[in-house]
């Protein structure tokens, strides 16, 4: 079914959200954060006749969420786009929202405010065409994607759908996996003793230089196992070490951070099981060797099935816009989706193409932008179903 998008509605929308300053104070001390933004937004959704709640989350982080109630008896679907941005360090004229060459320039244009506006072009279509949907569509404006996801976690825990997609850019191919990861804190404990007294200093440097050559054992290991045909294997790297107090002392502690990168199946306990075997075996091998791990910050894989009816939707609705089937794709790094996945919701990623996300020169592409809408809106009337 296609609808009557008001083209102008959605690049001028773009431009509006790109000009305002909504850099993620975490990023960057002193930003502003989603407070006038979310404004912005919660206007437009009024202004389309709906009645949107704004979440405050304290020190200006906002959600914004709206719902276009369906009629009763079909599928419910969320929309999600993040409204917070990276820095704008290295950027010439980061809030420009300049239009050129079929382009929107401007810190958050790709990533993802042209996302945003699409969410927004695509509910005032439906409207503007008087399709009545079954189920609820649910518009979700969200803060802190680009550092904790306080918002996505906020919206999980207080809204529920059947379907959830989120609007990150992906060149108009679904994303259907991305991997997870763990951070990890080891710690080596040693004997404190002045540099001469060799009978009597344990290292725990030394200590966890054994932990470091069976961690990159482990690294290798991780790369022969089967592999994931979209995110590939998993992985580990050792990311920072510190140990000792002065030149002239056996270190007693010794601290490494460690992060693990998780395939689709796996989960925080299996990766740190590994990592225990590791420590478990140098201890049994040596009584004056101990050691800990403790994982600290774990965001897990989400992986939707190919057959799931979210899916489907979305594989049709693109061959219908674009004339031909694109494959699925998969992040290595991870996303919000993960958050929807978890509470419950066959979750997706589909969004524009562009280029320079967090690069000093970020644009996003327009005509994209149009067919996302339109894919969007098949998606919706099919996944929803109409009255």
């Amino acid at each position: 079914m296609s609808i009557s998008l008001d083209e102008h509605y959605l690049v001028s929308t773009i431009q509006k959200l790109v000009q305002i300053n909504s850099v993620n104070p975490d990023l960057a001390p002193g930003a502003p954060a989603e407070a006038e933004i979310g404004r912005y937004v919660a206007g437009c959704l009024r202004e389309l006749g709906l009645e949107p709640t704004s979440h405050d989350l304290g020190h200006n982080r906002v959600n914004v969420v709206a719902t276009l109630a369906g009629t009763g008896g079909g599928r419910s679907l969320m929309l999600n786009a993040h409204l917070d941005t990276v820095d704008i360090s290295g950027m010439a004229e980061p809030f420009s929202g300049a239009v050129r060459d079929g382009r929107v320039y401007g810190r958050g244009s790709f990533d993802m405010k042209a996302s945003a506006a699409a969410q927004l072009a695509v509910t005032k279509a439906l409207l503007d065409d008087g399709i009545e949907l079954a189920g609820d569509l649910i518009l979700t404006f969200v803060a802190d994607e680009e550092y904790a996801s306080i918002g996505t976690e906020h919206i999980a825990q207080h809204y529920q759908a059947d379907g959830a997609i989120v609007t990150e850019p992906t060149e108009l191919q679904v994303c259907t996996v991305h991997r997870g990861f763990v951070w990890y804190e080891i710690v080596t404990t040693g004997l404190a003793a002045h540099g001469s007294r060799y009978m009597e200093g344990i290292d725990a440097n030394s200590h966890m230089g054994r932990v470091l050559v069976e961690l990159e054992k482990l690294s290798q290991e991780l790369l022969n196992r089967p592999e994931h045909p979209l995110v590939g294997h998993p992985s580990l790297h050792a990311a920072q070490i510190q140990g000792g107090n002065g030149i002239s002392t056996y270190a007693e502690r010794c601290v490494l951070k460690v992060e693990r990168r998780l395939a689709p199946g796996e989960t925080e306990a299996s990766a740190t099981a590994e990592i225990q075997a590791i420590l478990d075996r140098l201890s049994a091998a040596d009584p004056r060797f101990k050691a800990t791990v403790t994982p600290f910050f774990t965001r897990l894989p989400f992986e939707t099935a190919d057959d799931s009816p979210l899916v489907q939707a979305s594989d049709a609705a693109i061959e219908a816009r674009l004339g031909a089937a694109k494959p699925h794709m998969g992040m290595l790094g991870w996303t919000d989706a993960a958050v929807l996945a978890d509470a419950g919701m066959e979750a997706i990623l589909l969004g524009p193409s562009g280029d320079g996300a967090h690069a000093a020169v970020e644009w996003v592409d327009i005509a994209s932008t149009v067919d996302l809408c339109h894919i969007l809106a098949d998606i919706i009337i099919n996944y929803c179903g109409t009255k």
